[in-house]
């Protein structure tokens, strides 16, 4: 089973192209599934043997979503073996992905996002590099994972934008404004030198001991600056993603430019804010309508 898996994986990245994290994801998966099954041979376990795995996921409180992720992983594991002839049957072709109602989500105010943007302490070069990362996050609408890879020769701020690589190696060009571009040159003439400690390390952004920033310590501070802001909404990198989608639309901009911004290859994936913007004007007619 290791090695189906580690030829599947493989099949993934070089083949496929996936993104690491994308990779990452669906190894998770496989190993839940490997780990469930590490008695029986793979050529023997059959349709009501997934749907025995899939109760166990259920009982164990994963959530609706992360089953149906599961269930994509499994699929596409299993029509790997069967294409390269490892297995004569699938036993997952027939069983359905649950379609997922979409979760409109949650968006923080203006007022939330200026007291965030305002409490690192620019007193010190760690306060300077943060409120850059939080200040082109929410200038961008980047994922976290492409805010950590930037580089240099990612940004142009004479013409005012940086290039991202997206989902799927998919290349795009976003517009910056003044404000974040500005935080993140003090950042990288005032403290970034000094984080570096001589190392050389291509990515922007960099911890204190001068290594790559990870998604994970990203994370971290964001939840730091958000109780420090007072903000209760729960928070993550994408959040701010959210946020970034959101105000756009509130002032005007159009879905497919947003599209284009946010790195979404479907419209329909950037349909899921017109929600947020529906349930607002609802609010705002019942409150200032007359006759409401």
């Amino acid at each position: 089973m290791e090695f189906l898996q580690k030829e599947f994986l493989a099949y993934l990245s070089l083949e496929k192209r996936h993104a690491p994290n994308t990779v990452d994801g669906y190894s998770r998966d496989i190993n839940k599934f490997f780990q469930f099954f590490k008695e029986k041979p793979l050529e023997s376990i059959k349709t009501g043997d997934i749907q025995t795995f899939l109760i166990d996921l259920h009982q164990k409180k994963l959530s609706a979503a992360s089953i149906a992720r599961c269930i994509s992983s499994l699929k596409a594991f299993f029509r790997f073996l069967t294409s390269e002839k490892f297995i004569k049957s699938n036993p997952v072709e027939i069983i359905e992905t649950p379609k997922l109602w979409r979760k409109v989500p949650g968006v923080l105010s203006f007022d939330e996002i200026d007291a965030l943007m305002k409490s690192p302490n620019l007193e010190n070069v760690l306060g300077i590099r943060d409120r850059a990362m939080l200040e082109i996050l929410y200038a961008s609408g980047l994922r976290v994972s492409e805010l950590i890879a930037l580089k240099k020769s990612d940004l142009n701020f004479q013409v005012g934008y940086l290039r991202s690589m997206g989902k799927g190696s998919k290349e795009r060009i976003v517009p910056i404004g003044e404000v974040a571009r500005s935080a993140v040159n003090e950042y990288l003439n005032l403290s970034r030198p000094q984080l570096l400690k001589g190392n050389n390390v291509p990515e922007i952004f960099v911890t204190r001991l001068g290594r790559k920033m990870t998604r994970q310590g990203f994370w971290k501070l964001l939840k730091q600056y958000a109780l420090k802001a007072n903000i209760h909404t729960p928070i993550s990198p994408h959040t701010l993603r959210h946020a970034f989608a959101t105000h756009l639309l509130e002032r005007g901009a159009d879905l497919r430019s947003v599209q284009q911004m946010l790195g979404h290859s479907d419209i329909s994936t950037t349909q899921i804010y017109t929600h947020i913007l529906q349930e607002r004007m609802k609010q705002i007619h019942d409150q200032f309508h007359p006759r409401a």
